[in-house]
């Protein structure tokens, strides 16, 4: 497979292989000459949003203090909270350029790809010592940050604090990141991150949900599907002198039928593409003001070809595709050009020659959401 500057001249066979889940990797001039996708004020100004996820963190003494988005406006510089940092999550959702950025690490499965968050700092701000539950690739964007890391098993934190600061941080090395400058760090790596002045930091974080979230999330999915006829019936009920107590003939009763609940690979399947998929809580679609036609837009799109919205989540497996948290089963025809919708998020106007009219329905249908455009 190709070398990549991004992982520092290696290739993502050797980076999967030695670093993933594993260690850290420093990577200088990851991508050489790299300057911010976002001036201070157009940050600022996704930060003013209600469909933007973001916050405050500042620090004054041993005192932290967090404040969750919308801003109205970002606290003066003069405030006397020098140590301070706004971060924004979802950035790759609102510019296409942070799109692209986050697009550069698709050598990752897009089911574990989560977002690009861009954190600005002031002098000395940072978030405190930590550890993320997630990969991350910490990629400088400007001004410098400096980096202090260590794999420490002492994971206990400050009580009392509005966040996750770790309470004894013993950190092993360091480093000062430069713009085009990227650090990677495996899920539960101890790290904090402070300004040296003025500085923009560039996270590209992954899914990694917890498997009780997953199966507490599998069992209300599964509840749509569950088929149990019948009901609780005991027609050689004999006299109880404990009525209280639930008898064994019930308790046999019951677990039998319970029992005879089942999954399959192509539940679990089905389960996981509509949950990775699913948007978050504060994405909102824009859709036409006036929508084409059914018949317009199939012209339209034969001639200009169709991109996903940045905000939309397209997966598939086997027959079956998802997006934007919806399922569907399709034929081999039109799964091959659905899937390759997914994989390279936009289709030239050959590509959609020859199309079902089922799957001419649904891009139509997802163009007046604003799932997807015309290039």
């Amino acid at each position: 497979m190709k070398k990549l500057t991004l992982l520092g001249g290696i290739s993502p066979d050797v980076f999967l292989r030695d670093y993933w889940h594993k260690k850290p990797l420093l990577v200088r001039q990851a991508i050489p000459d790299f300057a911010p996708l976002l001036a201070p004020a157009a940050l600022f100004d996704l930060a003013s949003r209600d469909d933007v996820e973001s916050r405050i963190v500042s620090r004054s003494g041993k005192r932290w203090d967090m404040q969750r988005g919308p801003f109205a406006a970002m606290p003066a510089a003069t405030d006397g909270q020098s140590d301070r940092t706004l971060l924004v999550q979802g950035v790759n959702l609102h510019d296409a350029s942070a799109d692209a950025l986050l697009r550069q690490f698709r050598f990752i499965p897009d089911a574990r790809l989560d977002d690009l968050m861009i954190s600005h700092a002031t002098d000395g701000g940072g978030v405190g010592p930590h550890v993320d539950s997630y990969d991350v690739f910490l990629l400088q964007a400007h001004g410098q940050r400096r980096w202090r890391i260590g794999a420490q098993r002492d994971l206990s934190l400050v009580d009392g604090l509005p966040l996750k600061v770790l309470r004894n941080f013993t950190p092993d090395e360091e480093y000062v990141l430069a713009p085009g400058d990227m650090l990677y760090l495996p899920p539960q790596y101890a790290h904090e991150g402070v300004a040296i002045g003025e500085c923009m930091t560039y996270s590209i974080g992954f899914r990694a949900p917890a498997y009780q979230e997953l199966g507490e999330a599998f069992l209300q999915f599964m509840s749509d599907t569950i088929d149990l006829p019948g009901r609780y019936a005991d027609p050689d009920l004999k006299p109880t002198t404990h009525p209280a107590q639930i008898d064994a003939a019930m308790l046999e009763n019951v677990g039998e039928q319970l029992r005879k609940i089942r999954f399959t690979d192509d539940d679990i399947a089905i389960f996981l593409g509509e949950y990775l998929s699913e948007p978050k809580a504060t994405v909102m679609f824009d859709p036409p003001a006036r929508p084409l036609t059914a018949a317009r837009f199939t012209l339209s799109a034969a001639k200009r070809g169709v991109i996903l919205s940045l905000k939309t989540q397209m997966l598939y497996r086997g027959r079956h595709v998802f997006i934007n948290g919806e399922s569907f089963g399709v034929e081999k025809a039109d799964r091959a050009v659905l899937a390759a919708l997914a994989d390279r998020r936009s289709l030239e106007p050959a590509a959609l020659a020859g199309l079902s009219d089922d799957v001419a329905e649904a891009l139509h249908l997802w163009y007046c959401d604003g799932w997807l455009m015309l290039s």
